[in-house]
């Protein structure tokens, strides 16, 4: 009987061992599990970003006011007959 209990026990133990540290034990799993949280994060960010370009793509197709915001924007176009002034800063302005 003591040698049953004690066989019982060796492999309660080493069944505990696999379950624990193993491959695919409950560390893995919980590793897996913390990295597909961050992966859903990842997508919910690109998503979010998706939707911000095909609106913009959108907003491209769809008329001239967005490449003409986009070329005063950020090519610092104007159009023919207006003037540009820029204005600066107070600390930036030179003292006289």
């Amino acid at each position: 009987m003591r040698t049953l209990t004690l066989i019982l026990l060796a492999l309660l133990g080493t069944l505990q061992y696999h379950l624990w540290w193993g491959k695919n034990g409950l560390a893995e799993y919980h590793e897996a599990r913390a990295s597909v949280a961050r992966q859903m994060t990842d997508n919910e960010q690109l998503v979010a970003r998706n939707a911000l370009l095909y609106r913009e793509i959108e907003d491209l197709n769809s008329g001239l006011a967005a490449v003409e915001e986009l070329a005063r924007n950020d090519l610092g176009m104007i159009k023919p007959g207006e003037t540009f002034y820029r204005l600066l800063p107070a600390q930036d302005m030179p003292r006289r």
